[in-house]
């Protein structure tokens, strides 16, 4: 068996996937690939591959992304048709540590936005004592945009804390205690009680600009947009119009159209918005090779992986 590992970053440890994954197939024959490299491969470990890597590898049994995203494998393709060969498995990782991590990140800005603490930091500013009301909890309605295995996980975690929390997926979910909204007619419905918007939507061409200023219209006055899926999903500028206009109170966002954020990117220097540098849910190595491993031994006795990427969908 061979396997082929490619991930572009310098900082990024290929050596340690490299020698986990040797480790945990130890019939594989793992390598790093590097441009010419045009061997037998039957699975390729990869992030943001290149066209030469993928294309026509008509002996390969499955390509597996090394994150939860697809979007960079499915945009070469969409750039270089013939990237990818026909009727490949792709495989996503699902989890691999990344649930708890998401859980974390959303449970600590929801939060900070429930006891109002992006208004008490600009008290402090202006060296004010000024006590607030706290919200309602009922009142303090949540959404969430995307109800796939991360997003039920910040769902069902929201819903530990009495959080009145509803979703929105492209088709009907059951959860527990949770509204379930779905498809574009159904949108504006979820919106209009949101006093907090959490994007966790897979990146597709419907999603792309869904954050824009025609939404941030229909939800509550004054809500807070918590934006962890892709850059490409929120239209900056329009960001900064609904704060200004007072659609939007404030944002937490951890993706954007261009990482790094320019040095002279407004969001940097805006008073109503948080930023951090795409780290609310980071690859795990451990679990994700368990999980490659395990997926890769399924493909092996014939059996369907889990974390399939449906092609039609993207995700």
């Amino acid at each position: 068996m061979n396997i082929i590992f490619f991930h572009p970053a310098s900082h990024f440890n290929s050596d340690k996937w490299i020698q986990g994954i040797q480790t945990r197939l130890p019939e594989a024959n793992v390598r790093q690939w590097v441009s010419g490299d045009n061997a037998p491969a039957d699975y390729a470990l990869v992030w943001l591959p290149s066209y030469e890597m993928l294309a026509n590898r008509q002996d390969i049994k499955g390509i597996f992304s090394l994150g939860a995203g697809v979007d960079a494998i499915l945009n070469q393709e969409l750039e270089n048709p013939g990237t990818l060969p026909e009727a490949i498995p792709l495989i996503r990782l699902e989890d691999a540590g990344m649930a708890r991590q998401m859980q974390e990140y959303v449970v600590s800005s929801v939060l900070y936005y429930f006891r109002r603490m992006d208004e008490y930091k600009q008290y402090q500013e202006q060296r004010l004592w000024h006590p607030m009301p706290p919200y309602n909890r009922k009142e303090f309605v949540i959404g969430v945009l995307g109800a796939g295995v991360l997003g039920r996980s910040v769902i069902e975690k929201l819903r530990e804390f009495d959080f009145s929390v509803r979703c929105w997926s492209r088709t009907p979910k059951q959860i527990d205690h949770v509204e379930s909204f779905y498809g574009k007619a159904q949108l504006g419905d979820f919106l209009s009680e949101c006093k907090v918007l959490i994007n966790i939507l897979p990146d597709t061409p419907e999603t792309r600009g869904l954050l824009n200023l025609s939404l941030f219209q229909q939800v509550k006055p004054g809500s807070y947009v918590i934006n962890i899926a892709r850059g490409a999903q929120l239209v900056e500028q329009d960001l900064l119009i609904a704060i200004d206009k007072g659609y939007v109170a404030g944002a937490t966002l951890d993706v954007f159209v261009e990482e790094p954020l320019s040095n002279l990117h407004p969001f940097w220097t805006h008073p109503r918005i948080n930023i951090t540098p795409h780290i609310a849910a980071k690859t795990m190595p451990d679990e994700a090779m368990d999980i490659i491993c395990e997926n890769i031994r399924r493909i092996e006795k014939g059996e369907s992986p889990s974390g399939l990427v449906d092609m039609t969908l993207g995700y």
